[in-house]
């Protein structure tokens, strides 16, 4: 199994950056796909970005295009997502998650963190 937890999130204002880190721990953690979602208050989860296994590969949500950037770092066992250029439609709950898909984008994954605040003033 796999074990996630989120940090990094907080308050910024519209134009900040932040960059959330997800801590993960198990044996198969290599062989997983991350991923990180964000659900608003009263909306559903929404997919943001997703890194392959071996890290070459990255897929964006429209959204996140040009603006958040997903890197692994298996040998720390570390995943972030920098976010810049932050809005205010940004603001939402951030999670982390990992799994085996062959659709990177569903929110079908496997294992999930417990979420970080993010908060972005205008």
């Amino acid at each position: 199994q796999v074990q996630l937890v989120e940090s990094g999130g907080g308050l910024v204002q519209a134009g900040g950056s932040l960059r959330l880190s997800c801590a993960a721990s198990g044996r198969t953690f290599s062989s997983n796909t991350m991923a990180w979602f964000r659900q608003a208050p009263g909306k559903e989860r929404e997919f943001v970005t997703a890194i392959s296994w071996s890290g070459r590969s990255t897929y964006y949500a429209d959204s996140a295009k040009g603006r958040f950037t997903i890197s692994r770092a298996d040998a720390k066992n570390m995943v972030y997502l920098q976010m810049n250029s932050l809005k205010p439609e940004d603001t939402a709950v951030y999670y982390c998650a990992a799994g085996s898909l062959s659709a990177y984008n569903s929110p079908a994954y496997k294992y999930w963190g417990q979420g970080t605040q993010v908060t972005v003033s205008s």
